[in-house]
């Protein structure tokens, strides 16, 4: 049964940290892409981050580089998204996606939600003074 949870969201300052977390089922970790979106109010639901875990390799949009990290454990069933010195402009409601592909790596991974069928609930982000 494919299923995926987030968890972790909460309210920060900027600067402050916060890492995310997904539970997921449903899918072979060694052959999906997996990755995180966000969608900020009245903004399209934009690509974070990816992963890919046959070419160990990782992808991530402009506006975060350097700031999240993207992780993901086969053993634990969890995809993980450390973001690091978070700003107004991140917060947004993230949302963790997986999707069966044989892709060369994290970048080839679809950055459009469109092809992605299954999404958790979403956990919130909200970045404020």
């Amino acid at each position: 049964q494919v299923q995926l949870v987030e968890s972790g969201g909460d309210s920060v300052q900027p600067g402050g940290s916060l890492r995310l977390s997904c539970q997921i089922s449903g899918y072979d970790f060694s052959s999906s892409c997996m990755g995180w979106f966000r969608q900020a109010p009245g903004k399209e639901r934009e690509g974070v981050a990816a992963i890919y875990r046959s070419s160990v390799t990782t992808y991530y949009t402009d506006s975060v580089k350097g700031r999240f990290f993207i992780s993901q454990d086969a053993v634990k069933n969890t995809l993980d998204l450390q973001m690091n010195s978070l700003q107004p402009e991140d917060t947004a409601m993230y949302y963790c996606v997986a999707i069966p592909r044989f892709v060369s790596s994290a970048a080839s991974c679809p950055r459009r939600p469109d092809p992605y069928i299954d999404w958790g609930q979403g956990t919130q982000v909200t970045v404020s003074s």
